[in-house]
């Protein structure tokens, strides 16, 4: 708590017209310069800018400003932003507060006295918690500077590569026994149709020469112990015996499943030899030489069907997300049966296509201009065709309205992405979310596409979300350039907002312990009360919500400072002022 009474200043943004189209800014500032606290109370265009900041700086010069209150946007656009105005200002940047007055209030309420009076109350909610706000500092934590890269597919050998070649060393986990993933299988890459091996060998020979790569093949991590910038790893190696490796950063990019066929019957796959999925389609061709015929049951298929959104976008199957690559792989794969067979006959069934990438369109453009035939529809079911030869695919032309039979000598099912079936242990192993369809799921998809909720672990690949060589390579860059930055400064702030223990009236009992799942908490072994690892706690809250007690509480939002937020809440719409 502040020794002595705040001194608080109100800025209140017009954001341009955003927040100044529905809340009268005018208002909300002179009646932020009655509340409790308050010596100067000021509206400007945009308190982001330099100028804005320049008046806050000047005006805690002139007024001897302790602490301030900003009513703008969301604290996750620009609360760093005037942490660090304060800072230079000379005053404590925890006793900073934002009141959202865009997002909550003026976007939300038409514009009119309700908003203005809502952007008054949450002001004055602000200015109660700024009075009680106390005087907390970041803290350092120095940095092992070694990564550990999780999976060895093509994501995962980026992300080796590119901090290796900053000149850290690499710990490079494989499960398997080779390193590549699902990309070692494919012949052929969209939209250049360039050979795959030909264009990722090099970056794997690099991988298993890099000086500065360990790589570690038919091995698995089991246990990840400490935090941000001092992680102790083990590692269950080939030959049995465990390996401990202290790192400061981890890279996940342990992949993705595709998806099992079997589990939609009606497809006729592992029933009949004319259908197949994308990844065996890709295993076929890869594997023919020039001089070999490339048969299909014994025989050159004359009718080649290619059936998209196979385990994709299906609710029933649990899979509503779409996995992205399938359209232009089957593009690509038509493509190469022409190749083979320029006389086949070639079809795709489709529910929606989707040309994102860059020379995706006018890829798939080519591949239409090549006879390629797109058909609009979800296929019921496959059987085997009447006289013997080949299949039948039953369909609904969504296009036609009716029902059609497409035979085929050769059915190419567009498997889509799941989650790798190991994303639950390695989810567990160190403390990671999960996004609704399953994937591992990032700190916040647009600002923290990388980053995890876990200081010091980064996402990369597929086991983020479906995705393409392309983008699985962009996201391995991002996320060595993030894991990069702690390993080169060789130190990591430690944020103030984490959980504390009132010990006298701590009674042991372990309840939050069961809530915390960054594993920042542990009993004291010798007197019974709860401590706090404050670099692994990420100030989530969830301890002090569940101790029966009340004695675990949360810096810079105690309860003290929470309960008289809603107090000045529910005065709303009239809060109370200074007379």
């Amino acid at each position: 708590m502040a020794e002595s009474p705040a001194r608080i200043g109100v800025y209140v943004c017009h954001c341009g017209i955003n927040i100044a189209r529905g809340v009268d800014v005018s208002v909300v500032a002179d009646f932020g310069s009655r509340l409790p606290g308050v010596v100067v109370s000021r509206d400007y265009t945009y308190m982001c800018s330099d100028p804005g900041q320049g008046l806050i700086k000047e005006d805690a010069s002139r007024f001897g400003l302790t602490a301030l209150v900003v009513a703008s946007c969301s604290p996750l656009m620009h609360e760093a932003t005037f942490r660090n105005a304060a800072l230079e200002a000379g005053i404590n940047p925890y006793r900073v507060e934002i009141a959202n007055v865009r997002e909550q209030c003026s976007w939300v309420h038409e514009p009119g006295s309700t908003a203005t009076d809502k952007a008054k109350a949450l002001v004055a909610s602000a200015v109660a918690k700024c009075n009680r706000l106390e005087e907390l500092s970041d803290r350092e934590s120095s940095v092992v500077p070694k990564a550990l890269v999780v999976g060895a597919g093509v994501a995962g050998a980026q992300a080796a590569l590119d901090i290796a070649d900053a000149g850290f060393p690499v710990v490079l986990v494989e499960q398997s026994g080779s390193i590549g993933g699902w990309a070692r299988q494919l012949s052929h890459v969209f939209p250049t149709m360039e050979t795959a091996a030909d264009l990722l060998a090099p970056m794997f020979q690099r991988v298993q020469t890099h000086p500065l790569v360990e790589l570690m093949t038919e091995a698995e991590v089991t246990n990840v112990d400490g935090y941000y910038g001092n992680f102790d790893a083990e590692i269950q190696a080939a030959s049995g015996k465990s390996v401990r490796e202290r790192v400061g950063a981890i890279v996940v990019a342990t992949g993705y499943d595709p998806f099992d066929p079997a589990r939609q019957p009606e497809l006729g796959y592992g029933a009949y030899p004319e259908v197949m999925t994308s990844l065996e389609f890709e295993r076929l061709v890869a594997s023919e030489s020039s001089e070999e015929q490339l048969l299909v049951n014994g025989r050159q298929p004359k009718n080649v069907v290619f059936v998209q959104c196979v385990g994709s976008r299906n609710k029933q199957l649990g899979n509503s997300h779409c996995s992205r690559v399938c359209c232009m792989a089957t593009a690509k794969q038509a493509c190469v049966v022409l190749d083979k067979w320029p006389e086949a006959n070639v079809s795709v069934l489709y529910m929606d296509m989707r040309s994102y990438g860059k020379g995706f369109e006018e890829f798939y453009d080519t591949v239409r201009d090549r006879g390629v035939f797109y058909r609009r529809g979800n296929p019921s079911e496959i059987v085997h065709a009447r006289d013997g030869h080949g299949v039948v695919v039953r369909v609904e032309d969504t296009m036609l309205g009716r029902p059609v039979e497409v035979p085929a000598d050769l059915v190419v099912l567009a498997i889509g992405m799941e989650p790798r079936h190991t994303t639950s242990d390695v989810a567990s192993l160190l403390r990671l979310s999960r996004s609704a369809d399953g994937f591992l799921a990032e700190a916040h998809p647009k600002l923290r596409p990388v980053d995890t909720a876990v200081a010091g672990v980064y996402l990369a690949g597929c086991c983020q979300s479906p995705k393409d060589i392309p983008d699985s390579i962009s996201q391995a860059r991002a996320a060595a350039s993030a894991a990069l930055s702690p390993l080169m400064t060789g130190k990591v702030s430690v944020g103030a907002v984490t959980a504390y223990v009132a010990e006298d009236i701590c009674a042991g009992c372990g309840v939050c312990i069961e809530h915390c799942v960054y594993g920042a908490l542990s009993l004291h072994p010798a007197f019974g009360f709860m401590t706090v690892n404050a670099v692994l706690c990420q100030g989530c809250g969830a301890c002090a919500a569940a101790c029966p007690n009340g004695a675990m509480n949360l810096h810079h939002f105690t309860f003290d400072q929470v309960l008289a937020q809603v107090d000045a809440l529910l005065e709303w719409p009239a809060p109370a002022v200074e007379s």
